[in-house]
């Protein structure tokens, strides 16, 4: 056989060059890599020159120039619901309930997880900065036990004022975009335009979003659901042994086998007896009595 590159003659060797193999159809729909490559390299889409050697020539080294690509999935091999077509960030398929299946809805269900993964990366940076700086005060119960110059009753309508008039602007952004962005005491306080739940401006005072904005994105929606989950094991561990996250992590280390919230619970037969809930029912702040319940975990 001969094969014309780069304008001269160059005699191949039988082996040299392998005939690609043919894979057979496929029994399922779905379409292992290797065939994919294989299927793929004999319509040329795209070529690019390069200088690689061949018996003493120049050849033309061939590139298919068409990819493969497969979406991330929660559970590999899950199909991805029809309603999560990958153009949120942080969107692996997962919907097992189908709650998302109206556009407007999973747009605030958006908003709702962003801003709920927020807080919950603030309460637990706060939480893990507390026990290290100060690890003689339990986070659980660090609140009540402040001395407050002031009633907590005004503390608690301050706040409820303050927080109402941000989550009302909030969600006047969130129904009509960008009727908030200027402020309506000082009008020369404004954002620029911005995407629903990502608003920039002052928010951003590093100017982070100058860089890969989506990639930032992606990376705020997985740290912000790994906060969710870590502040829950939080409280389930306070309530369990009534200690910090750190304090339990060292017992843990100490003994790995032994303190887990699975070994501190016995199951015999079909009954689970449950470590118990370590803090007390009810507490008082100021002459309030605030109910502090375990979650349904516990008896």
């Amino acid at each position: 056989t001969v094969w014309p590159c780069s304008g001269s003659r160059v005699r191949a060797r039988p082996s040299a060059f392998h005939p690609p193999h043919t894979y057979p159809p496929h029994p399922t729909p779905h379409i292992t890599m290797a065939a994919i490559a294989s299927f793929v390299a004999t319509p040329v889409i795209a070529a690019r020159r390069a200088t690689k050697s061949f018996a003493g020539a120049r050849v033309a080294a061939v590139s298919n120039g068409s990819r493969v690509s497969m979406a991330a999935s929660w559970r590999p091999g899950s199909d991805h619901p029809a309603h999560l077509d990958g153009s949120m960030p942080g969107d692996f398929g997962f919907d097992p309930l189908y709650l998302g299946t109206d556009s407007e809805t999973l747009k605030w269900y958006r908003e709702a997880e962003l801003q709920n993964g927020r807080w919950a990366m603030a309460a637990v940076a706060g939480v893990l900065a507390q026990e290290i700086v100060n690890p003689d005060v339990f986070f659980y119960e660090a609140a009540v036990k402040a001395d407050l110059p002031f009633p907590i009753l005004g503390v608690v309508a301050a706040q409820f004022l303050m927080m109402h008039y941000v989550e009302i602007r909030r969600w006047r952004d969130f129904v009509k975009p960008g009727s908030v962005d200027k402020d309506p005491l000082f009008a020369g306080n404004a954002i620029p335009s911005h995407e629903v739940g990502y608003p920039g401006g002052i928010f951003d005072p590093f100017g982070f979003a100058k860089g890969d904005i989506e990639e930032l994105k992606l990376k705020e929606i997985k740290n912000a659901r790994l906060a969710m989950l870590a502040w829950v094991g939080f409280v389930v561990q306070a309530q369990a042994t009534g200690m910090g996250p750190i304090a339990c992590w060292k017992m843990h280390l100490a003994n790995p086998s032994a303190n887990t919230l699975v070994a501190k619970g016995l199951v015999t037969g079909t009954t689970v007896i449950s470590p118990g809930c370590a803090i007390p029912p009810v507490t008082t702040f100021q002459g309030i009595q605030i109910p502090t319940p375990c979650l349904p975990l516990w008896p």
